[in-house]
Parts: structure tokens; sequence; C-alpha cells
């Protein structure tokens, strides 16, 4: 009997200790902030970030974010929640289902709009296949703020993202140092060819390893949906015989594991990620990858809901900020705060917060 309750105490204990964990405040912290907003020369600065303590009212927020076929945008999904419910808003969510579908992803932010919002949290399938919608919300006083991929309008509101050119340069630096100087052959999968994000990942990732010893074979775009990277890392198999190493999207280092454990290949293939999900987590811990870049998307979505709400009463003064870009391996592995990139075991989508009717 005294062992069941020691149990029972213990299990009471654990429980209250992943519930402070989740329930730790997230902010103040460190911030990248650009100077002017939305500059191209990457002139910013580190600042303090705080966000409000609560809203002055239950303002109306729709948010459309690309799809939830992979955990990096499951985490996105959690922390808009969090922080809505955090600062007393409401909110709908709604997913694109993929890259591919702009035109889903135009009709649903249109949809929600009319639903009489306040304002608009994007983020874009496609960098400038929005940018009509953005001009109309915005010309009419309906703030949009730019979340994560980026968008080439300028007419939005603020944006919350990290520069993905830093993610993809930390992981070309990191790779530089492991090969110290021996030559080596490398497969990249930057993701969709459409939006911002995967092209400024592109420049990175090249310009990081430009004169280096490492040579990228070949560059292969395409959605992040596992079947689709599947299908691209096969094919380059299929053709090249001599690469080291799989760099790309946490889908593609993935299915990169997948196909690697199945296949008896001459010499052994090592997988980085430059960003960052609980595949990527769960795969750095049993050794699967090599490491992977984060760019605390859950922290990116927080900011950007707090922006939205500042916009709404007038207390906007930081307009374009993101989340540092870090590398995680299974040395730093230990002290990295998932909880800035992964969702809480066992979440499931939540697409409303107190909605409401016309």
């Amino acid at each position: 009997m005294v062992n069941h309750i020691h149990k029972y105490s213990l299990l009471l204990v654990l429980l209250l200790v992943a519930e402070l964990a989740l329930s730790k405040p997230w902010f103040p912290l460190e911030v990248d902030v650009w100077n002017p907003p939305f500059n191209t020369s990457n002139k910013r600065s580190i600042q303090m970030y705080t966000p409000l303590n609560k809203a002055k009212e239950p303002w109306k927020i729709c948010v459309s974010i690309p799809h939830l076929k992979d955990a990096y945008w499951m985490v996105v999904n959690f922390a808009l929640i969090e922080e809505a419910k955090r600062l007393g808003v409401r909110m709908r969510i709604n997913e694109a289902g993929g890259y591919d579908h702009i035109e889903i992803q135009r009709e649903q932010v249109k949809q929600c709009m009319a639903s009489g919002a306040d304002g608009l949290i994007l983020s874009a399938t496609d960098a400038s296949g929005l940018n009509d919608l953005i001009e109309l919300y915005t010309q009419k006083g309906i703030p949009v703020i730019d979340l994560i991929n980026g968008v080439t309008s300028k007419q939005i509101t603020a944006r919350a993202a990290v520069k993905y050119f830093d993610n993809a340069y930390l992981t070309g630096n990191y790779l530089k140092r492991r090969v110290a100087g021996l030559k080596k052959n490398v497969l990249w999968l930057p993701g969709p060819k459409g939006p911002s994000w995967s092209r400024s990942a592109d420049d990175g990732f090249k310009q990081s390893i430009m004169n280096s010893s490492l040579t990228v074979v070949e560059t292969l775009w395409g959605d992040t949906g596992k079947e689709k990277q599947s299908e691209l890392i096969l094919q380059a198999l299929s053709y090249y015989k001599n690469i080291d190493y799989i760099v790309g999207t946490s889908v593609s280092s993935d299915a990169a594991v997948g196909i690697i454990k199945k296949m008896s290949l001459e010499k052994p293939i090592e997988v980085l990620s430059y960003y960052y999900d609980p595949t990527v987590h769960r795969n750095i811990s049993r050794g699967y990858i090599v490491a992977g870049g984060s760019d605390q998307q859950a922290t990116q979505a927080k900011i950007a809901v707090d922006m939205l709400v500042r916009s709404l009463e007038g207390k906007l003064k930081i307009k374009h900020a993101g989340a540092r870009a870090i590398m995680v391996d299974k040395d730093s592995f230990s002290e990295f705060d998932s909880n800035t990139s992964i969702p809480p075991k066992g979440f499931r989508p939540v697409f409303s917060l107190r909605d409401w009717v016309k």
C-alpha cells in the first residue's frame, strides 16, 4: 500500500513538473529586430521582446497556414491557440492543405475575413500569390501580420519571421566544420519553390558552403509532404552513387532516415535538417540525424499574435522581429528548450477558440 502511495505521489510530482514546463512564460526573450522593418539588406539588431499582458477586447483573429501535414505547423497551431488564450482573444485557423493549394488558401482567407474578423495572421503558400488580398485588407485599416513564410507585399502591417537564410547558413557552416576540409557531396532539398522562405534557405546554404570542400550534386525542389520528399530522395540515390550528406527540410530528413535504413548502401550517408520538428528532435536523440536548425517557430507564432493585438490597440512598436535561429545536435540537445519548436505530446489540431458568427 505504501509503495502504491509513493508511486502515486511521484506521478503527481511529474505531472506538476510537466505542467509548470508548459506554463513557463515564453518572454521576455532576445529577438532579431529589423530596422527599418522589412529591409532586404538584413539590417537588424538584438532586442528584448515582451508582449502585452492582456488584450483590451476579445478581438476576432483569422489565421491562415499552408498545411498541417507535418509537426512543424502543428506546433505553430498549438502556439497560436495558447497565445490567443493568454491574451484573451478569439481565433479561427485555416490550413490550405499544401503549398500547391494557393487558390484554396485565397478562398479560405476571403471567407474568414468576411466573417467580421478584426485582423489576419498569414503564413502564405506563395510569396506573392496573396498580395492583392493583403493590400485590400490593409487599405481598409485591417492589420495583416506576415508569419514565418514571408510575402513580397509592402503593405503588411508587421512581420514575425526569421530569415530562413540564417537557418540554412548555420546548417551549412555546421557541416563545413564537420567535414573539416574533406571533399564531400551533398544532396540538397530546400523545399517547395514558390514560398520565399525556401528560396532564402537555398541562398543561405549555398553561400555558407561557397569555396568549401562541399559540393551540392543536385538541388531538388518539392512540396514538404513526406511522399514527395521520399520520391525526390529515391530518385537522387538511384542516379548518384557518391552522396555523403542529405540536407533539407525536416520532412526531407525524416524521409531520408527511413530510406537509408532500408537500403544496403556501400557507404554511410549522414543527414541534417535546416529546420526543426518532433521527427528531427527524435532522430537527433537516437543518432539518426546529425543536427537540426531551429527557427523556434512556436515563439514566432506567439509574437505574431501579440503584434496583431498591438496593431489593433495602437501599441505596435516593433514591426519586424524574429526569434533567433539556433543549431541543435547531440551535444546541445539537453540544453535545448523543445517547447519553442515541437508541440506537446498528444496535441491534436485546434481550429478555433471562442468562435464567432457574423
